[in-house]
């Protein structure tokens, strides 16, 4: 059998007619990894599926394209990261501003920079990669006009996050080109200004990078320090976006940006902000603007308005990966995914996403327009993201990577105990914000729960009750059952069997037509398929019963409209047949096979999928009958697992199955 159609073990299941499929780049045979399903992968596909590079091979693009796409990163990945420093110290209710409590927050802020920014992030979690794979600033603007209406903050923030959602469907690399000149302006003028403040302020501000620092703060402040960390905490937001755009770019681009501009900017701007404060003890309250010098503070203003505009880019670009994997792992119901680069399959767009992210976004703003309350949302969000990061990472080190116990154990302590402590300040402000991250994750847990229950049972009822060839066999065997002329393409998505939906079919109809191709369209993780590799058939052993996989990339043009594919398939069958026929079998048989495949594409030909619901019977039990019923109602108004192949609608045939459980 052919290496791309190896059957999987038989508990590999995928979403309805599509199989999702990866393919191994690291060698020049591109050998099948596996379905990408976590749940029912083996071990070994899974180790191999967690530790394959970017889509974008370094080798391939290039120093220079890493650098472009390090620039581009600058627009999308860090947009939230590098503009922390407008909202840090407002965010803190400080009662005693002294030197040494400034030079105390300075040190955590630095080495949580350090220690989650660059050895975490950037230097292990964005090794953590599937095939290379909240809101901004604006409540800053506020702070230079303290007569803007708050209503009027809310509008202009709601107006503008919206005008940010509708730049979507251009695409990543589009959208990075727009903003990348905005945040690359930030990034540089800001940590200018910071040496500025730092020469004429504090020149010995970076003693301050010593952990004495850290341990004198804790201990003069005690209680008071430990809730300021929901303050500081915010320095390090956006710092995930840098593994969860991953798809976006590339890990190399992604650490240069960060290593060689980000870190930097930020611990000379942080710097800068400390000095002055230390100086001007009650403005922390205004600690960005007040901080700039006069010369430059308009054009400042400019470039940190334009900066906050575009900071959330990085987390809805996130979001897009995150949506498209959940998808691709069957725990997220079907939207549409779009593909905005030829090139990197990780650049994605997703309408449905993109348009309810925007009205929970604006929603969130006018309804919880105040800073502080979303402030303390963000910071509840990201601690949490961190902690499970953390642990997660600990697993991966663990099971795929074979880390050495003793590095695991330094990690895990060195992380878990700092951003645990993190998380303990942070949850004070549940009550003032902090609930709304956790009730939207409610909502969503309950929403994939209720997907990925309903695909489990669809699973294991199709497992179960699925046909194979003896089974087809003893079927057309059948006197009652009779072969009809005509070509059918018959949608399936079990590898190493055939649906249930087909006995149904065949017990109703009383029918098989004569020449009968069981399809599997299979998506993989590369652009383009190759011709020779697009279409691949093989005989099940029955007379006219065929098997076939159509394997298709991400910027493939899937189309079964007009008889194009159908003289692909019928060719490539011929062509099979004459390959694969032994010396027992006649010069006679063989031209008469090959005449059945063309009499039935002459006498017509026919498209027949499955549609399938859950029949709950009254011995299941309530649970059973809730999460079905809620099943049935995210399949019923999610898109087809089929991609829009147009098939014409006179030669399409959908057969309805009731699943009894």
């Amino acid at each position: 059998m052919d290496r791309h159609v190896r059957p999987y073990d038989s508990a590999v299941a995928q979403s309805d007619d599509v199989v999702v499929t990866v393919i191994d780049h690291r060698n020049n045979n591109n050998d099948e990894v596996g379905a990408v399903s976590l749940r029912s992968a083996r071990f070994h596909d899974l180790n191999r599926l967690i530790q394959s590079p970017p889509t974008l091979d370094n080798k391939v693009a290039g120093k220079w394209q890493n650098l472009l796409l390090a620039y581009k990163t600058l627009g999308v990945v860090f947009g939230g990261l590098v503009t922390s420093p407008l909202y840090v110290y407002p965010s803190m209710q400080l009662k005693s501003p002294t030197e040494e409590n400034y030079l105390g927050i300075f040190s955590i802020i630095f080495w949580t920079l350090s220690l989650i920014g660059v050895v975490k992030y950037a230097s292990i979690a964005v090794r953590a990669d599937d095939q290379g794979e909240v809101l901004s600033a604006m409540d800053g603007i506020r702070a230079p006009f303290p007569s803007f209406s708050k209503t009027w903050v809310e509008v202009l923030s709601a107006v503008v996050l919206i005008v940010l959602f509708l730049l979507q469907k251009y695409g990543t690399s589009r959208v990075s080109f727009l903003f990348s000149p905005i945040m690359g302006a930030w990034t540089l003028t800001t940590p200018l200004v910071g040496i500025y403040s730092i020469i004429k302020h504090y020149p010995s501000i970076y003693k301050a990078i010593s952990p004495h620092y850290i341990f004198s703060f804790f201990w003069r402040n005690g209680k008071e320090g430990w809730l300021l960390l929901s303050g500081t905490i915010l320095c390090i937001t956006g710092s995930e976006a840098m593994f969860a755009d991953l798809g976006h770019f590339n890990k190399s681009s992604i650490q240069i940006a960060f290593l060689f501009t980000i870190y930097p900017s930020l611990v000379l701007t942080y710097a800068g902000q400390t000095a002055y404060l230390i100086r001007n003890p009650y403005d922390h309250q205004d600690g960005f603007y007040k901080f700039i010098p006069s010369p430059v503070y308009w054009p400042m203003f400019v470039i940190a308005t334009l900066a906050a505009i575009v900071a959330s880019q990085s987390l809805i670009s996130a979001t897009f990966s995150i949506i498209k994997q959940s998808v691709a792992l069957d725990y997220f119901p079907r939207v549409k995914i779009v593909h905005t680069s030829s090139r990197q399959e990780g650049e994605v767009y997703s309408p449905e996403v993109n348009y309810i992210l925007m009205v929970i976004c604006v929603a969130v703003i006018l309804i919880f327009g105040d800073g502080q309350d979303i402030g303390n949302a963000f910071g509840v969000v990201v601690t949490m993201v961190m902690l499970i990061t953390t642990i997660m990472l600990t697993l991966v080190m663990i099971i795929i990577w074979r880390t050495p116990p003793v590095l695991v154990a330094l990690y895990f302590v060195i992380f878990f105990v700092m951003e645990g402590v993190y998380v303990s300040s942070v949850f004070t402000k549940i009550p003032e914000g902090g609930w709304i991250p956790f009730a939207i994750s409610v909502m969503l847990a309950f929403i994939m729960f209720g997907w990925f229950y309903g695909r489990q049972r669809k699973i294991e009822y199709e497992l179960t009750h699925k046909i194979d060839v003896d089974s087809l066999k003893a079927l057309l065997s059948d006197p009652g059952i009779q072969r009809v002329p005509g070509l059918c393409f018959f949608y399936t998505k079990i590898q190493d069997g055939l649906t249930p939906v087909l006995g149904h079919y065949m017990k109703n109809m009383k029918s098989l037509h004569n020449v009968t191709v069981f399809t599997t369209l299979r998506y993989l993780l590369v652009p383009k398929v190759p011709a020779h590799e697009r279409i691949i058939v093989n005989k099940l052993g029955l007379k006219g019963v065929y098997g076939c996989v159509i394997q298709y990339g991400y910027a493939d043009s899937l189309s079964l409209e007009g008889d194009d594919f159908v003289l692909q398939v019928t060719n490539s069958l011929q062509n099979h047949v004459r390959d694969s026929s032994d010396c027992a079998q006649s010069t006679t048989s063989l031209d008469e096979e090959i005449d059945d495949i063309k009499e039935a594409k002459l006498a017509g030909v026919v498209h027949v999928r499955g549609k399938t619901r859950f029949h709950i019977g009254k011995s299941c039990s309530w649970f059973d009958r809730t999460m079905l019923a809620f099943y049935e109602v995210l399949h019923s108004n999610c898109r087809s697992s089929l991609p829009a192949m147009g098939i014409p609608l006179p030669h399409c045939i959908e057969v309805g199955m009731h699943y009894e459980v």
